[in-house]
């Protein structure tokens, strides 16, 4: 996903990912897991260190993974979250920051 002068199917893609992380728990999730690094944490471990357990986390993992933002793998009788996206949120950081000031040149001559 580049993003920096994003056609609108992109702007699409960028706010359905920020609508994900619209919830102060899904962000916490993602947060825990990106801690936790590329080897995730199994579920239970996950719900222990953020604070959410039960439906409520299944319920944010499965929007975090729909937005591409984390993976759910099944190892054994395990199942282990990770933090898979880590591109698409260098990609966010940089839809963000991609005009940083681009109108104060302008905005300054407009009323100059």
């Amino acid at each position: 996903m580049e993003l920096k002068n994003a056609p609108p199917s992109d702007l699409t893609l960028a706010a359905s990912t920020f609508a994900a992380l619209g919830s102060e728990q899904r962000l916490l999730v993602l947060r825990t897991l990106v801690r936790a690094g590329p080897d995730g944490l199994p579920i239970g471990e996950l719900g222990a260190r953020s604070g959410i357990t039960g439906s409520t986390l299944t319920h944010h993992m499965k929007i975090l993974a729909a937005a591409g933002l984390v993976e759910q793998i099944r190892q054994g009788r395990k199942i282990i979250c990770i933090a898979a996206a880590y591109d698409r949120m260098e990609d966010l950081s940089a839809f963000l920051l991609s005009e940083c000031c681009a109108d104060t040149a302008q905005t300054a001559h407009d009323h100059g």
